[in-house]
């Protein structure tokens, strides 16, 4: 590893001392009047390996909230929790509404 007060030598690439850690996003259901209460959490169980106990709260908390948060992921993990849950909502007949926000 290079010190960082000395200069270069030839040959010698510069590299970051610190690597960041990626930007998380949230990934938020929201409720509609057609999605089921069942359905949402066999989604939250089976997608988000939520429990029992814990995908029955989420579920409550959208549907007395209107919104709730399911888990917090990298941009690129939660883009795709979203586009796979929605893909297999619509292929059951369901409306589910899912979005990704900056945590």
């Amino acid at each position: 590893m290079s010190d960082p007060q000395k200069p270069l030598q030839e040959g010698e690439l510069a590299t970051k001392e610190r690597l960041k850690t990626p930007r998380l996003f949230r990934v938020v259901f929201h409720n509609d009047d057609y999605t089921t209460m069942d359905f949402v959490v066999e989604v939250l169980r089976g997608h988000f390996h939520k429990t029992e106990a814990e995908a029955l709260h989420v579920m409550l908390t959208v549907h007395k909230k209107g919104a709730a948060v399911a888990g917090v992921y990298p941009r690129d993990v939660a883009e795709t929790k979203v586009a796979r849950v929605v893909q297999y909502a619509r292929k059951r007949g369901m409306p589910l509404l899912l979005t990704t926000e900056p945590d």
